[in-house]
């Protein structure tokens, strides 16, 4: 069904292997000495096999067909992609990652009509400043993300005030993502699990518009608080947001909508799915369960058009 409003999915990802830690200068890091070859061998074995079958589970419980294994090419996957946002009548996706800067650059280039790109990597990494602003200024991508718990370091480090400096000039949003990575089986352990560690950050760059995904993905409460505090600190909506079987059993994605529209109002918060792979593509289903979440909450149809589209609009000054 068309609603009556546009659509910006400000959180998807250009298929491809994940490497979390967004470096784009490689380091060989040094073998662990305190655990034997054998031991690390075994414990990846046992680790791969537990987040798979909680991945299958995943998929079958939403519907998902398991992603295609076959390698396509940059212009194969490109193609599709644009078939998807044609289908959906998505006015334009973002794509935060793609293997690397140069690569998504090359990707959006191919449909800038439809695909944005953001920067990502490390922004601790020596000369990620200068990543940054070649990213913008000649690479065409229009903002920066940020895997906060792949990080080596806390994200408020001032070794990352440089890269901090330059989004501020450039003027482009950040997205970044806190709390648990990498679905079931992943990272829930780190010093930026929380999103509230951004806040000194946020206070000292003001101007920088900073979104976190997922609503909050784990951490909501914190991240309200965050949103509280800092007017320049966004939240989107993507993803399945299975985290939310943790939490206390009166809360839903359609209770966290409401709790963000009290906090921060309307013009805070962006649409998202965290589409990512095929054959599953755009996944529409994320998209029709928050559209009935809030018009279950009786919002606005104003509220709408934001969430789903001026908002996005707004951060990427389209």
């Amino acid at each position: 069904m068309k609603q009556s409003f546009k659509i910006i999915d400000f959180h998807a990802h250009f298929p491809v292997k994940t490497d979390f830690s967004g470096r784009q200068i490689k380091i060989e890091e040094p073998p662990n000495e305190n655990i034997s070859h054998e031991r690390k061998v075994e414990s990846e074995k046992i680790n791969k096999a537990y987040a798979e079958k909680l991945r299958s589970e995943w998929r079958l419980s939403h519907g998902f067909e398991k992603p295609i294994s076959e390698k396509l090419s940059d212009e194969v996957l490109a193609k599709m992609w644009k078939k998807e946002v044609d289908k959906h009548n998505i006015e334009k996706i973002i794509f935060l990652t793609g293997g690397g800067n140069e690569r998504l650059s090359k990707v959006v280039s191919m449909f800038p009509d439809k695909f944005i790109g953001f920067a990502h990597h490390n922004p601790h990494e020596i000369g990620a400043d200068v990543l940054l602003r070649k990213a913008v200024n000649q690479q065409s991508l229009k903002g920066y993300k940020i895997i906060a718990p792949a990080l080596d370091k806390p994200i408020n480090d001032y070794s990352a005030y440089k890269t901090w400096e330059a989004a501020a000039e450039l003027d482009i949003p950040i997205l970044i993502h806190f709390g648990t990575l990498g679905g079931g089986g992943g990272i829930a352990e780190h010093v930026n699990m929380s999103p509230l560690i951004l806040h000194d950050v946020a206070k000292d760059f003001a101007s920088v518009q900073f979104v976190i995904p997922h609503l909050g993905c784990g951490y909501p409460r914190e991240l309200l608080q965050l949103m509280w505090a800092c007017p320049n600190v966004h939240v989107d909506t993507s993803g399945s947001n299975q985290w939310i079987r943790w939490m206390p059993e009166e809360m839903s994605v359609q209770s966290l909508l409401k709790k963000f529209i009290e906090t921060a109002g309307p013009e805070r918060i962006v649409f998202g799915t965290d589409s990512n792979w095929f054959p599953r593509g755009f996944s529409e289903r994320y998209f029709l369960d928050q559209v009935r979440d809030l018009r279950d909450l009786n919002v606005p149809e104003r509220y709408l058009d934001l969430i789903f589209y001026e908002n996005s609009k707004k951060l990427l000054k389209l």
